[in-house]
């Protein structure tokens, strides 16, 4: 478990985490999500004593960071994948990892399979790519075998089947009962992996939820009818009072309903509809939503 206790990190004049209360629970994958400039990599920093907060505390499994006795067995971390020495070799760089944390080296071997880097572990990591990079940063993290797991950005640079593996290695780990806590920008593969979603900007909380629950209360949700005759259909519908808006190319959007109601109310008027169809918001429509105001850097009109 971890638990971040009013948190709060300034450099000089910027606060980059503003007072962040929030707990990441095991036995599920929390996704850490906010917008550029939140103070997601802060929080995280924090979380493993590389940023030393100005006020606040983060303890895992009720103990700071800093007083875990052989901190790989204990929290696994992936903040910068290209973190790496060079000139060594994929396997030199887990077992100098693996002797400071008394971890047998044949864990070592393990890992590198698990990931996918047996046939690479000779190589040196000044010839790696991104994708090559983040699988040994993965590998790192599962050495000690710990309870808590940290990952950064894990699916950048990865092909396809890489994002299918990672995905199901995060539900795995999760499903074992371990604390699994990621941070991405890609709403789709959250929407695919996390279980929990914690939201942040501009250093501060701004969701604590499911995320279905997320998307429920950051997004509206509609019934989408299409049909040749919409006066009728929306004469039908006010006179059950449900409220109907225009959606595109001709068809209507019914709020606060349920497709099955609309179905018979057309049916018992004889009204003609060729689709009638739940419609909710997608992660990233509910996350783009929440966090307009707190996005630090926003594009603005096109330069013509």
């Amino acid at each position: 478990m971890i638990e971040v206790d009013r948190l709060t990190k300034r450099y000089r004049t910027t606060t980059a985490v503003d007072g962040l209360t929030f707990t990441v629970e095991p036995g599920r994958v929390t996704g850490f999500l906010g917008p550029n400039g939140a103070g997601k990599s802060t929080t995280m920093r924090a979380m493993i004593g590389l940023d030393r907060p100005t006020s606040g505390r983060v303890l895992i499994d009720g103990r700071p960071y800093t007083e875990l006795r052989h901190p790989l067995r204990e929290v696994g971390a992936l903040l910068d994948a290209k973190a790496l020495h060079g000139g060594r070799t994929a396997r030199a760089h887990l077992l100098g990892l693996a002797r400071s944390n008394r971890v047998p080296e044949r864990r070592v071997d393990e890992v590198l399979d698990v990931v996918g880097l047996t046939s690479a572990a000779g190589k040196r990591t000044e010839g790696f790519s991104l994708g090559m990079a983040q699988r040994l940063g993965v590998a790192s993290a599962l050495l000690g075998d710990p309870p808590v797991l940290l990952l950064d950005e894990p699916v950048n640079g990865l092909d396809p089947e890489g994002i299918l593996w990672i995905r199901g290695l995060m539900k795995k780990l999760a499903a074992e009962g371990r604390t699994v806590f990621v941070s991405s920008h890609l709403m789709s593969e959250m929407a695919l992996t996390a279980d929990h979603l914690i939201v942040i900007g501009r250093g501060r909380l701004l969701a604590d939820t499911s995320v279905d629950g997320f998307i429920a209360r950051n997004s509206r949700a509609y019934i989408l009818i299409r049909t040749p005759e919409p006066e009728r259909m929306r004469d039908v519908l006010a006179d059950a009072g449900i409220h109907t808006d225009d959606g595109p190319d001709g068809t209507l959007e019914a709020v606060g309903t349920s497709s099955e109601t609309v179905g018979e109310l057309a049916a018992r008027r004889g009204v003609i509809v060729h689709e009638i169809s739940p419609r909710t918001a997608s992660l990233e429509e509910a996350f783009m939503q929440l966090t307009a105001d707190a996005a630090e850097y926003r594009a603005g009109k096109e330069v013509r």
